[in-house]
């Protein structure tokens, strides 16, 4: 046994040396999830005049309609003519009415990324000079809500019923060929395609709403659909039903002709079986990879292929280990699992782990591309969890390797017991129900000697409650029956241990199912990275452009003492002068990175004429971005500007610094 495990775990550590060298050694970019990366005008400016157009730069191309981006003034009007253009790479362009009046700006934008997945946002820029809007755009979150809950279920029960009913087929061909004709593992397999069938129809019908206004009532609009259907996202998951169409035919054959087949019936089957079901399972698998994130990006030609393998392995191990689970539990007495099927599919599943183990690696470095991206973005630290629990499920793994090198040894001598004691307690049943009916026999012949003519034979007849105690006993046996198979399945105490581990791995599968489904529904960390830069760099600029017209910008870190409560808040001030100004506060996590707090207050104080404190709350624009307009300065003279930042219900904290207004 060691001599076996030693070399798989200098493979693993190979891998994880592979793994380190593709990290540091970096890549060119890559991108999934549109991020904003630039804008003219550019968030928070004041131009001179008005500008004929708005446009708005993302990292990569997206899918617009008409109402993707709007641009609406000070009361709320949208003043944008249409639908807009792509002017050049991954820049749009909506066009302006002329002769718009001055004052402050909203844009807001809802897209769809190259990978399918919706991308929202809002910002403010003056003409003129800065006014009072009635806009009120909330930190926007494409796909929420009720809808975005709605469709990341229909996600989580499409993956689920993938691995179920590929992993379930899986084992049952390669592992275990008798358990064709085992109910539990039929309605297994079944359940998988029922499972899978439904959530992609309901995300075809969720899908128009997710992507686009969030409503649970446009569900059913049939133009919605439509528009859905010419989508790549609509191709992929009708692709999908003709593919679960061409599964059902197989998992016909699998347990109808197949399973009714001899043995040496079924090796010629067997062969072509595997070929069709592993079109199909591919098939189905390059329906996520042609729509979601490895179709965009780096090396999209390499990353599908990966990411196809990866789902698939994914499948055949965690589904596996369901149909294994369920054999466990639910096959019965006289049609165990073998030992032998148990130590095929532990080859099968190391064979899954090897193959998930690497195209993980080349999809994190895809995705990641730098160590920091772990730690400083959401996907990296959803990332790390995955990983973690990956591990853990590799040691439970183990642990289940060890009962299966025992089951094996012990099947062959279990197995005959098991069938023998059945056997027995056929016998003994059906000893009783012989009894019962000599008993019944002999009652009415008995009768016969009493007086004028069979009336022992017609109180037989009408005994009372006869049918109900039939009806009991029934009850009773059954009851005892299932008991009594219980306690010979767990009369091995090898066969109960691997039971134990393989509910554990699959009770840490299902949270990791969870995690992944999250997981390809979050913004890669080297496209958050890249759009933190971006925005960074243009607010460098506007505050440089700023401090040359006169403007003040104040920086002060604070930290609310809460989790999650460390943060930078930036006061940007503009003409800085005694009279009105426009103020623009962001508040940013240590690593650039916007930061959607609660809550921001400001407050003006002068202290050597004893003015103040003057409060100002302002308005929420976007994530990390507030802003006021008509700040009253009434002095010149040098304020202190404090700052109070809420992170969560209960923590807050106020950080100030002084500088000279006017």
């Amino acid at each position: 046994m060691t001599q076996t495990i030693a070399p798989r775990v200098r493979m693993l550590v190979l891998l994880f040396l592979a793994v380190a060298g593709a990290l540091l050694a970096g890549a060119g970019p890559a991108s999934a999830h549109a991020a904003l990366t630039g804008s003219d005008p550019a968030q928070g400016v004041v131009v001179d005049k008005a500008p004929t157009q708005v446009s708005l730069t993302f990292s990569e191309t997206v899918s617009m309609n008409d109402d993707s981006v709007r641009v609406l003034d000070p009361k709320g009007t949208r003043v944008d003519t249409g639908k807009p253009s792509e002017v050049g790479g991954a820049t749009y362009a909506v066009q302006l009415h002329t002769g718009l009046p001055d004052g402050t700006y909203t844009v807001t934008y809802q897209v769809v990324s190259a990978d399918s997945h919706p991308v929202a946002g809002a910002y403010t820029f003056s003409i003129g000079s800065p006014s009072e809007t009635t806009v009120s755009v909330s930190d926007q979150v494409a796909g929420g809500g009720v809808v975005g809950w709605l469709y990341g279920l229909g996600r989580y029960a499409s993956y689920a019923g993938f691995i179920v009913m590929a992993g379930g087929a899986v084992f049952v061909l390669a592992c275990w060929p008798r358990g064709t004709g085992v109910r539990a593992m039929q309605r297994l397999v079944l359940s998988g395609w029922l499972a899978m069938t439904a959530a992609t129809l309901f995300l075809l019908l969720l899908r128009g709403s997710y992507a686009g206004s969030g409503k649970l009532g446009d569900v059913f609009d049939l133009d919605l659909l439509g528009q859905v259907l010419q989508t790549k996202t609509g191709a992929a998951l009708v692709s999908r039903l003709l593919l679960l169409a061409a599964a059902a035919l197989f998992i016909a054959v699998l347990f109808g002709a197949y399973d009714k087949r001899e043995d040496e019936e079924k090796r010629d089957l067997t062969f072509g079986l595997a070929i069709g079901g592993t079109v199909v399972s591919a098939g189905l698998a390059a329906s996520w990879a042609m729509a979601e994130h490895a179709s965009t990006g780096l090396q999209p030609g390499i990353a599908m292929p990966v990411d196809v393998l990866h789902l698939l392995a994914v499948a055949t191990w965690l589904g596996g280990l369901t149909a294994l689970l369920v054999a466990l539990y639910r096959a019965p007495a006289d049609r165990p699992v073998e030992g032998a099927a148990v130590r095929r599919f532990s080859q099968v599943a190391f064979g899954s782990v090897v193959t998930l183990v690497a195209t993980g690696v080349y999809q994190s470095w895809r995705q990641l591309g730098s160590w920091s991206a772990f730690t400083d973005t959401r996907y990296g630290q959803l990332l790390l969890v995955k990983i973690g629990l990956v591990a853990l499920l590799v040691g439970i793994a183990w642990i289940s390797r060890r009962w299966t090198s025992r089951l094996t040894d012990t099947t062959a001598s279990t197995a005959p017991a098991a069938q023998t004691a059945t056997a027995h307690q056929s016998v003994v049943t059906a000893g009783r129900r012989s009894g019962a009916t000599a008993g019944a026999t002999t009652g009415p012949a008995a009768g016969q000697g009493d007086s004028k003519g069979g009336k022992g034979a017609k109180g037989a007849e009408t005994a009372p409650g006869s049918d109900e105690r039939a009806a009991q006993l029934a009850r009773q046996q059954a009851a005892v029956d299932a008991t009594r198979e219980k306690r010979l399945r767990d009369s091995d105490a090898d066969r109960f241990g691997l039971r134990r581990s393989v509910f554990a791995e699959a009770g840490v599968a299902v949270v990791l199912l969870a995690v992944t489904t999250v997981l390809t529904s979050t913004e890669p960390g080297r496209t958050e990275q890249d759009a933190a830069k971006a925005t960074s760099a243009s607010k460098s600029a506007s505050a440089s452009s700023d401090s040359a017209s006169g403007a003040l910008t104040l920086d002060m870190s604070f930290d609310t003492g809460g989790t999650d409560g460390k943060g930078v808040v930036s006061v940007d001030l503009d003409p800085a002068r005694a009279g009105a100004n426009e103020m623009h506060v962001y508040v940013t996590r240590p690593n650039g990175r916007a930061f959607d707090v609660p809550e921001v207050k400001v407050a003006f104080t002068l202290e050597a004429k004893d003015i103040g404190p003057l409060p100002v709350t302002p308005d929420h624009i976007t994530t990390g971005h507030w802003a006021a307009s008509a700040v009253q300065i009434p002095l010149a003279g040098e304020w202190k500007v404090a700052v109070t930042v809420r992170t969560s219900d209960i923590d807050q904290v106020t950080v100030s610094k002084n500088a000279q207004i006017g």
